[in-house]
């Protein structure tokens, strides 16, 4: 008699806790949706803060060390890479998470899988990076930014075929927009002393590698966004922390090997007493790249984290046109009216870029009221029934 009582009280507590939850279930879904949605839009704008301001500060330290005497390949390189430890502490803070994720271990691939995915990503970023250095030196500010908003393009060709990216109108006319306005900074002159002193020879191989780094970066962004969604299947900071802490151990590794190989680490010295801006200023100025490509490396990772490798770069795209405008003040290059329409394309590509987000989550708001509204509906139909 009394397990049946107790039985009784169960099944009435149940379906007045179902009642309770049928009663509260859509309100309470779309302020939680509305939450969502609001910490969605404030982590895509501090993501793009980082993508923007670590860019420009360590594209212009960059420009800042080869025009004061810094002359290694491999040492610019390195300094792209080897700001990871700044990141250990934060990641350490991350570790004593849940302790109920062996469950979740169980779907996760086995361990050689993620080691072959950091080693594999970890190299092609290591050689990226030595590319890059090669095309820095090589190339006036304006060129090099010209072949780097070429990795749009070849961005939205990876994305298509390895993310099944679908192209709206807003989202092409982003692409168009944000790529005019870094080509347009090839019709800017560059008067500076530096490019008058670049050969024909070293012209073309700053343009070939920088071309190259340029598509080669694209196809990592696309394989990070596939990584995410085939191998890693977590949607935690965690996760992308990993990711980008150990591509870089192993990015940071081949480059020391590099710099050693390669003999430059005999000069470091001398290049350092060269400086002239001093030994301090050149060991800020490569402190302050490698804290500058972290923070990219946090927002960039972080955007194809939470939408997709395209987005990524059309945020990197849009902070090609800022470098120029802003070695006006930092470099005392000349501003025309080129710069000046080349930053503002870039700005409407953006702008049309969001507007495309806007109307998603507009459109994912109505779907998600009528659903409230039907489900609203079909409740009070069984009540009256």
């Amino acid at each position: 008699m009394g397990k049946a009582r107790e039985v009784q009280l169960q099944i009435m507590g149940n379906e007045v806790k179902e009642e309770n939850s049928g009663e509260l279930d859509p309100g309470h879904q779309s302020t939680k949706h509305q939450i969502k949605g609001h910490i969605w839009w404030i982590k895509m704008g501090i993501y793009s803060l980082f993508v923007l301001s670590g860019q420009t500060v360590a594209t212009l330290l960059g420009r800042l060390y080869f025009d004061k005497g810094g002359n290694s390949k491999w040492m610019s390189a390195f300094v792209q890479l080897a700001g990871f430890p700044l990141l250990l502490p934060f990641y350490c803070m991350l570790l004593p998470k849940n302790s109920t994720t062996d469950s979740i271990d169980m779907d996760r691939p086995p361990a050689l899988t993620f080691a072959f995915l950091y080693v594999s990503l970890g190299t092609l970023l290591a050689g990226l990076c030595v590319l890059y250095s090669y095309g820095m030196s090589n190339l006036p500010v304006s060129t090099f930014s010209l072949i780097c908003a070429s990795q749009l393009g070849f961005n939205a060709f990876f994305s298509f075929f390895l993310n099944a990216q679908k192209f709206t109108f807003f989202i092409t006319n982003s692409l168009v927009l944000l790529t005019i306005s870094s080509a347009l900074l090839v019709f800017q002159p560059d008067d500076s002393s530096d490019s008058k002193k670049i050969s024909k020879g070293k012209y073309i191989i700053g343009f070939l590698c920088t071309l190259f780094a340029s598509a080669g970066y694209a196809l990592l962004l696309s394989l990070t966004q596939l990584a995410f969604k085939k191998i890693i299947k977590r949607n935690t900071m965690r996760a992308m922390m990993d990711l980008i802490i150990y591509q870089n151990i192993v990015a940071t590794c081949l480059t020391v090997v590099g710099l050693f190989a390669s003999g430059d680490w005999k000069v470091l010295s001398k290049e350092m007493e060269e400086y002239e801006l001093g030994k301090v200023s050149y060991l800020m100025t490569l402190i302050w790249i490698a804290a500058g490509w972290d923070v990219f490396s946090i927002g960039a990772i972080g955007l194809i984290f939470d939408v997709s490798s395209l987005f990524s770069n059309v945020i990197s795209t849009l902070g090609l046109p800022i470098v120029p405008v802003l070695a006006v003040f930092f470099f005392h290059d000349k501003i025309d009216g080129v710069k000046v329409v080349a930053m503002l394309l870039a700005i409407w590509g953006f702008v049309s870029y969001m507007y495309h987000h806007y109307l998603d989550d507009s459109k994912s708001k109505a779907g998600r009221e009528n659903a409230t509204q039907a489900s609203q509906a079909s409740t009070s139909e069984e009540v009256q029934i």
